[in-house]
């Protein structure tokens, strides 16, 4: 999503992404050399929304740009883009507003006709494009751009595979069942090895890729081997020879974006990549042009210069190039598989009434002062739906809102009784992100809840997620360690054996919400048992950012929580104190100064320098990837590896940095093209390797 405009009157709407390829393409070479400049400087000009529904923007004394949006609030012509200078509709100022615009992505209805009227304090979000940004009375959506990085959930992309992923509850080995080769100087390629492979996100699921228009699907398909060099020939059979070439469109445009890095890549390769993105569609290929989208999206929130959580989107910006470069490797070389397809996403609605069940609230404190709460909800089935209330006001409104009116008609409940108990929901409209919808017909009961143990059992529930059906998150039972700061080592409970020690992260550190005290206040009580609910954190396999906690069942040393909390303690709004713990576990220690010993237990997986190097060639593009060939670490990371037992991530890894050093040229002094699509295949491997294998590690970790 376009970074959020703060002080500067109403938000840009929405626009297809070919107007603004097509702007963008319009102009001369020097134009382009000024479009990032233009661009930054419209993050601080004044927005003017007239009451006939357009917007105006001024750009200098005889430029000023009119954005007129169709009846469904997004620039889908280029005629709705105008300028009062000489060189419209060649000129920068035009070109400028529509690439500063978020990317348009309208999510059809299934069932068209007008939407009722709805109460603006509902918690169930109405359904709008989620690309738009803010209204002029809402907030932006608590969606994917608001999700609390690094405590996202990353999303999964399809791992090379010969065979169906094993289930959640089955780890297969600490390296992947499925390992991917470093490419050789020959010519890249994904090979495959013959043993199944994990293709799930660390919360042990699969789940859409960070902003893809459709999941990978329940199971990962097999990656054949294909080389890159070269054109593909369209005769393969299996696939038409228009969805190849818009495929390998797709996939220069983001090996040039991979090649120059986040923070190299503008405007220019923006539109390169949305022209792209739009062919795809032409031509069918609806999840690789979702993921062309998603990718543009985090481009422009990481180069967003007002943007506090740039350094969150590392890990969302990685999952999605990764999603698109894997796509499109596939679909270049004509696999037939019907996944790699895809298609339009449409809300749905389920058949017959939905029984939810409340599991927990998470303050949800995004970019833009963004502030609020969102619900997790649980069928019988083990499916996870989401209820937000996302809006302006920052963390002192994410502290308000979760216990906030949840109005849906003549039904009136609020967030913190329906985490507690359940709900039953006629007529329900489902977002394909697992968002309830206020739509037409939708009706809403207050029900009984259930037991939490239940509610946390169902993270090992099978087919999840799907289309519709939100990210699962990850549950155990822990005994406490001891405190490191404001973090907490504690001891999985896997039986008889002794588990591994892991960490728990506060999933907020805003001293407004209460999951830093909250966890101060759990690492005071060595010995104490919790059942905890989160995410895994993206970047340390072996940190949990728990968002409840509850009782062990049984257990003689755990919390005693009051009946009204029905067994869980939301850390971001209750307040753990004196009477929620046994007998003589009363004030916190001070914390103590963090040690080298002490961050060295639990040990962090030595794949910590392979996600690090991945996602310094997506920031900062190849030149940066090639430092550690150049240095004496090199070897150093390569034997922590193979220490480990990452053989295959040691090679990765050498592989990487050595192809990102290595810049063969043609005879006119020009980077060889093949050498590019070279570098985008290896990086690919080895990010495909690190998804699988940090999978495979947290479902050893968190799904015992």
């Amino acid at each position: 999503m376009t970074p959020p405009r703060e002080d500067t009157g109403a938000p840009l709407p929405p626009v297809a992404p070919a107007v603004s390829a097509a702007a963008v393409e319009s102009l001369t070479t020097r134009l382009r050399g000024r479009l990032d400049q233009a661009v930054a400087s419209l993050a601080t000009t004044p927005v003017e929304l007239a009451e006939d529904g357009t917007y105006g923007i001024r750009c200098g004394a005889d430029a000023w740009v009119t954005l007129a949006p169709g009846p469904s609030g997004t620039i889908t012509s280029p005629d709705q883009a105008r300028c009062t200078c000489l060189l419209s509709p060649r000129c920068l100022h035009r070109a400028a507003a529509l690439a500063a615009s978020p990317v348009a992505d309208v999510i059809p209805p299934r069932e068209p006709g007008p939407s009722p009227d709805r109460d603006p304090s509902a918690g169930l979000a109405p359904d709008r494009d989620p690309s738009a940004g803010p209204g002029p009375d809402r907030g932006p959506s608590a969606g994917l751009d608001t999700d609390p990085s690094p405590e996202g959930a990353p999303s999964a992309a399809a791992v090379p595979s010969a065979g169906p992923v094993p289930p959640a509850g089955q780890a297969p080995s600490a390296e992947g069942a499925s390992l991917a080769k470093p490419v050789s100087s020959a010519g890249p390629a994904l090979p495959t090895e013959g043993a199944p492979s994990a293709a799930t996100a660390l919360s042990g699921g699969p789940a859409p890729a960070a902003g893809s228009a459709v999941p990978t699907g329940p199971a990962a398909r097999a990656v054949r081997t294909v080389s890159t060099v070269g054109p593909v020939s369209p005769a393969v059979p299996g696939r038409p020879a228009a969805q190849v070439r818009a495929a390998g469109g797709l996939w220069t445009a983001a090996s040039a974006v991979l090649a120059a890095g986040a923070v190299a890549a503008g405007a220019v390769p923006q539109a390169e990549l949305l022209r792209a993105a739009h062919t795809a569609r032409l031509a069918g290929l609806h999840r690789a042009e979702g993921a062309a989208l998603a990718v543009v999206r985090h481009l422009r929130s990481t180069r967003d210069p007002q943007g506090a959580h740039r350094a969150h989107r590392a890990d969302e910006l990685v999952a999605a190039l990764r999603e698109l470069l894997l796509v499109t490797h596939r679909l270049k070389a004509a696999d037939p598989d019907p996944e790699l397809i895809g298609g339009v996403p449409h809300n749905h609605r389920p058949d017959g009434a939905l029984r939810l069940y409340g599991v927990c609230r998470e303050p949800v404190v995004g970019p833009g002062d963004a502030g609020g709460v969102v619900t997790h909800l649980v069928d019988d089935t083990g499916r996870w739906y989401t209820l937000r209330d996302v809006g302006p006001g920052g963390p002192a409104r994410a502290r308000r809102a979760g216990t906030a009116h949840v109005a849906v008609r003549s039904f009136l409940s609020d967030h913190e009784r329906l985490s507690r108990g359940g709900l039953v929901v006629t007529g329900a409209v489902v977002a394909p992100d697992g968002r309830l919808l206020a739509e037409r017909g939708v009706r809403a009961t207050f029900a009984a809840g259930r037991p939490w143990a239940d509610a946390v059992a169902a993270t090992a529930a099978p087919d999840r997620p799907g289309s519709g059906h939100s990210p699962p998150l990850t549950g155990c039972d822990v005994r406490i360690v001891a405190a490191e700061g404001e973090e907490v080592l504690v001891r999985v409970l896997t039986g008889d054996a002794p588990g591994p020690t892991v960490r728990l992260a506060p999933a907020h550190r805003h001293p407004a919400l209460a999951h830093t005290a909250n966890l101060r206040r759990l690492g005071a009580c060595p010995g104490l048992e919790v059942r905890v609910l989160g995410r895994v954190d993206p970047g340390r396999v072996t940190t949990l950012r728990p968002l409840a906690v509850g009782p062990v069942p049984g257990a003689a040393t755990t919390l005693r929580l009051p009946q009204e909390w029905r067994d869980r303690a939301d850390l971001g709004y209750d307040t753990l104190a004196d009477a929620h713990f046994p007998a003589g576990a009363h004030c916190p220690p001070p914390p103590r100064p963090r040690t080298a010993a002490a961050d060295a237990h639990p040990v962090d997986s030595p794949l910590r320098r392979i996600r690090d190097l991945v996602e310094l060639a997506v920031t900062g593009g190849r030149r940066a990837a090639a430092e550690p060939a150049r240095d004496g670490d090199r070897a150093g990371h390569v034997a922590a590896l193979r220490r480990g037992g990452f053989a295959t991530g040691a090679d990765l890894f050498a592989a990487l940095g050595a192809v990102a050093a290595r810049r063969p040229r043609d005879n006119f002094g020009r980077p060889a093209r093949d050498d590019q699509d070279q570098y985008a295949a290896q990086w690919l491997a080895t990010a495909v390797y690190l998804t699988g294998t940090e999978a495979a590690l947290a479902r050893g970790l968190w799904h015992r």
